[in-house]
């Protein structure tokens, strides 16, 4: 088992260490030069997305409470859906028309002409304040599944995860990135299609499995059961949140051309149809397993670990619980990475040295790449939260800060700076506001407590965004005319930009 996870280990360096020599410019090293083809843009995508909570998080839920967790799946398979049709090829073709933006924030700033530097500030900001938590949740699962798997203690996990991702996003940047997420995507969807398979042949097939389910528990197959109308739409609401995560849609931007999309968004949404099903799958046949061992779990997160250990082989056990630190690590390396390239790119290059060359700027890209992740651990160590939880938080600061901000500015001519400002602090605010709330107030109504925070946040970004946008003055004509362009480019009457 040791020998397969060190194997999956020294492969994720050695690709960081070949991207290192494939990475010539900050371009390089936050875009990949923007020459990633649409399989790699797929899995890269879906793989980033897929952090520890598909092996973890979700599987955990439906061995808890069974189908009415599975309103989450919906919503994700809804939300991926949209941001790949509505948002990739509408911000692939603006960031290489607005002066070849690489980052969110730089995207912001050049797409409303924002000279005083203010868009970038807060983007970048909200950018570092919930990567860092989304980061450590990560984290949380890498130092559990050392614990729970090798009987390490969880420090010693944490930083041997910690060490190898920082080794090839500190090297290979962008390209390590999105390679490694091609080989972890893969092994990830495989590893969600043979594990529940193992399972329900060693529960006596589909019918023992679902009879089993049912005499112990039959709640678990009701997917109105245990659950409410307000834990619905909240789960539902996670859909919302695909537009604003800057590590997904920065993948959108890396692509070499509009016409590959398409074939990007099939292989994507596949590869997430399979792995986000084989994770619910997981859940409920490792309930029924371990209900007929009558050996139930501790922790319900720990259900992919646990079949993987009792149902195979020591050395396929490790290439399963490989899948797991892929998805983590995936995850973990895109966020250090945008993490990165917003400290790099729009703190210290906009704020404090403009005549920093590109090799200066990818020295500072790997500090930056370093402090993030050490920040990162920090916060990770004594975490009591669930991995869920803990996604749950950060997925709602980042789809109710920018969703609105991305989503508009692709597909609304009159929205400008003020609305763009007022969406991203209000979406921020509202969603702190609501956990503290949450947390810290007893008795608050139900449609409070139970109320996923990115539904109100979300609501309230968007009416500061059209209401900031409406009261104050309309764009520039330059403004207008490169809308206009972008869109022309979109419906094939212009000619692709290309990017030197």
């Amino acid at each position: 088992m040791w020998f397969a996870i060190l194997l999956y280990l020294g492969l994720m360096v050695a690709l960081g260490v070949i991207a290192y020599y494939r990475t010539k410019n900050m371009n390089d090293y936050m875009l990949g030069g923007r020459t990633i083809g649409p399989v790699v843009t797929a899995l890269s995508a879906g793989a980033s997305d897929m952090s520890g909570w598909l092996l973890m998080g979700l599987p955990g839920a439906m061995y808890a409470t069974g189908l009415s967790s599975g309103w989450i799946v919906v919503g994700l398979l809804l939300g991926a859906y949209a941001n790949w049709l509505l948002v990739a090829p509408r911000l692939r073709a603006y960031t290489a028309h607005a002066g070849d933006a690489i980052t969110i924030p730089d995207y912001f700033e050049k797409r409303f002409h924002d000279k005083s530097g203010v868009l970038r500030t807060v983007s970048a900001g909200v950018i570092l304040i919930f990567f860092i938590m989304y980061a450590s949740s990560g984290f949380v699962a890498g130092g559990r599944l050392f614990e729970a798997v090798f009987g390490l203690e969880y420090t010693t996990g944490l930083w041997i995860l910690a060490g190898v991702v920082i080794a090839y996003v500190f090297l290979g940047g962008f390209l390590a990135v999105s390679w490694t997420d091609v080989v972890q995507g893969m092994i990830m969807v495989i590893a969600l299609l043979i594990v529940p398979g193992v399972a329900l042949a060693f529960s006596g097939g589909i019918n023992d499995t679902l009879e089993t389910i049912r005499s112990t528990d039959g709640s678990k197959l009701e997917l109105f059961k245990g659950t409410t109308t307000i834990g619905i739409i909240s789960l539902l609401a996670w859909g919302l949140g695909y537009f604003g995560q800057p590590h997904i849609i920065v993948r959108f931007m890396a692509i070499r051309n509009l016409h590959e999309m398409k074939s990007a968004r099939r292989v994507g949404m596949i590869w997430m149809t399979f792995s986000i099903v084989g994770a619910m799958v997981t859940g409920l046949i490792g309930y029924a397993y371990f209900t007929q061992q009558s050996a139930g779990l501790k922790n319900p997160e720990n259900v992919f670990i646990q079949l993987s250990r009792d149902l195979f082989p020591g050395f396929i056990t490790g290439l399963l619980l490989a899948a797991l630190l892929a998805a983590i690590m995936s995850t973990i390396s895109t966020q250090l990475l945008v993490s990165s390239s917003a400290a790099t790119n729009d703190f210290y290059h906009r704020f404090f040295k403009r005549s920093a060359s590109d090799r200066e700027l990818m020295i500072m890209g790997r500090v930056m790449v370093l402090v993030v992740a050490v920040l990162a651990i920090l916060l990770s160590f004594g975490a009591q939260k669930s991995i869920l939880t803990l996604v749950g938080y950060a997925w709602a600061g980042f789809g109710s800060a920018f969703g609105p901000v991305v989503l508009f500015s692709l597909l609304w001519r009159r929205m400008n700076k003020t609305g763009a400002l007022a969406s991203m602090i209000t979406g921020s605010v509202v969603v702190i506001a609501w956990i503290l709330i949450n947390q810290n107030v007893d008795g608050l109504p139900s449609y409070i407590s139970e109320m996923y925070e990115m539904i109100p946040a979300f609501i309230a970004s968007t009416i500061a965004l059209v209401i900031g946008s409406l009261v104050t003055k309309e764009p520039s004509q330059a403004i207008y005319d490169e809308f206009d362009q972008v869109q022309a480019q979109l419906k094939g009457a212009e000619p692709e930009r290309k990017i030197v």
